[in-house]
């Protein structure tokens, strides 16, 4: 166990990142070599013997918190890495990508600072990483049985793991040239470098899985051949309909999705462009939108050397602390640094948001070319304009960043499998992760689209990569039971009409 007074004896301390300064100048990632591994036990032994680890709760895939910090206080970090891996195939994502919801239901937080709970999720992968400890699981026996999973996300990914260690024949169809979905082409390489996946990746083929690029379903490849050639069908195509901004102006050259900069911006850093096709560089950029892409778009703008870079959000400034209506253990909306924000701060001087403020339209040069936006103050509940508030702000580039709206529109792949939508645009399921049917055709049976599961962003809604991952393990459980008629994978409890954190 860990040291019972820790908590009183150690203060929280984070791992520090690298200097603003010499993360800028690279796309190497913001902790590259501070795992500081005396000063992660340190933080792992306050974790307290709380009896009831509510942590566990605030995390969608119910990681076993308090027995792996036990073992990274006392240094063991194969053991560590074990209790990890029991419920998280990719905790080195995790450790860099998630909000970690579980620190703020730490029984800590209720009154204090809660354990450093991401930074010894991350230690611990990477160490199991380095000595060795992370190894292909190949299955005991082949069942026969034949899944196609589409989409290579972190939902794709997890569903496909699972599902092959149990034994079934997994082939994963990624539209894309390479596998990963949005960890490969959304996330930034100083949020996380790539090798992270490709070692995953790596060890999923040694596994068994099967993987298939250029394989757009619904478009190259035909989904109900798909289906006649499996015997089940996982849907993890995330939600990538990105939602618009219709507001005079948004014609003009310079303006673009958030998606469309990270992607060429990451496309650089694999080596397959000279320069990024949109680049801030010289430009004052105005990103809309206050989540975290908006987040990954000033870190990149910064490093592209933009001129200036402002990030509105419609959403009022939060507060220092949690409000009477977020009492602990849930996740609150307060006000939060990123490291792009504190990157801003010191290279700009000041946060770069601008809180509760919205778009009204852009003007234009002679060229076409987006030269100004035209923003104002709007009210916390409506968001309706405030009179009176209206102003401009210089802008050259402008991302939007306003998140996603569901699945992209893929008629012959939903027509095909019996997909249908929600009330919020992701494709229909039950809580088994099965695809609901489509309506009966009059006079003939219901298009049950027996054997085809959703899983991740796709059923979900935008949310987050662990419970994307949570989901695809999910999901997994559900297609071994269709298959089989049981199943031993474990499989968290995310119900997919749970509320979503996006």
């Amino acid at each position: 166990m860990t040291d019972p007074h820790g908590f009183l004896r150690t203060p929280r301390s984070p791992v520090p990142a690298r200097p603003s300064g010499e993360r800028l100048g690279d796309w190497q990632e913001v902790h590259a070599g501070q795992a500081l591994l005396p000063l992660v036990s340190a933080q792992a032994n306050r974790c307290m013997d709380c009896g009831i680890p509510f942590c566990h709760a605030g995390c969608p895939l119910g990681n076993l918190i308090p027995e792996w910090n036990a073992y990274a206080a006392h240094g063991d970090w194969q053991a560590a890495s074990d209790r990890l891996h029991a419920t998280n195939n990719f905790p080195e994502f995790t450790g860099r990508l998630c909000p970690a919801p579980c620190e703020d239901s730490c029984v800590l937080a209720i009154n204090s600072d809660p354990v450093t709970i991401k930074n010894v999720e991350q230690t611990i992968a990477d160490q199991a990483w380095e000595h060795g400890y992370t190894v292909p699981v190949p299955p005991a026996r082949a069942t026969g049985r034949t899944v196609a999973v589409i989409g290579s996300g972190p939902a794709g990914l997890a569903a496909a793991q699972q599902l092959t260690r149990a034994g079934h024949t997994v082939v994963v169809h990624e539209r894309a040239d390479r596998i990963g979905g949005l960890l490969r082409y959304g996330i930034p390489a100083f949020k996380m470098a790539k090798p992270h996946l490709d070692r995953r990746i790596a060890q999923m083929r040694d596994e068994g899985t099967v993987f298939r690029t250029g394989a757009d379903v619904g478009g190259g490849v035909d989904p109900a051949d798909l289906r006649r050639r499996h015997d089940a069908v996982v849907v993890a195509v995330g939600a990538g309909e990105r939602r618009e901004l219709p507001v005079p102006g948004r014609g003009l050259h310079g303006i673009h999705q958030a998606m469309e900069y990270l992607t060429g911006a990451n496309r650089v850093q694999e080596g397959d462009l000279a320069a990024a096709p949109v680049s801030a560089e010289g430009r004052h950029v105005v990103i809309v939108g206050g989540g975290d892409t908006g987040s990954d778009c000033l870190g990149t703008a910064l490093r592209q050397r933009a001129r200036s870079v402002v990030q509105l959000d419609i959403n009022p400034e939060p507060g220092p602390g949690r409000s009477d209506t977020e009492p602990w253990p849930v996740y609150p909306r307060v006000y939060r640094i990123s490291h792009a924000h504190q990157e801003a701060r010191d290279r700009h001087g000041g946060d770069p948001r601008i809180f509760a403020h919205a778009t009204l339209h852009f003007d234009g040069d002679a060229q076409g070319r987006v030269r100004a936006l035209h923003l104002t103050e709007v009210e916390p509940v409506t968001r309706l304009p405030v009179p009176g508030t209206e102003r401009v702000i210089e802008a050259g580039l402008v991302l939007l960043a306003l998140g996603f709206s569901g699945p992209e529109r893929a008629a012959a792949l939903e027509e095909q499998l019996g997909l249908t939508r929600d009330d919020r645009g992701a494709y229909a399921r039950t809580p088994g992760f099965a695809a609901l049917p489509q309506p009966a055709p009059a006079g003939g049976p219901p298009d049950r689209a027996d054997g085809v599961f959703v899983a991740g962003d796709a059923g979900r809604g935008q949310s987050l990569v662990v419970w994307a991952i949570a989901e695809g393990r999910a999901a997994a459980a559900a297609v071994d039971r269709y298959l089989t008629g049981s199943t031993s994978l474990p499989a968290p409890v995310c119900a997919h009409d749970r509320p979503m954190r996006a």
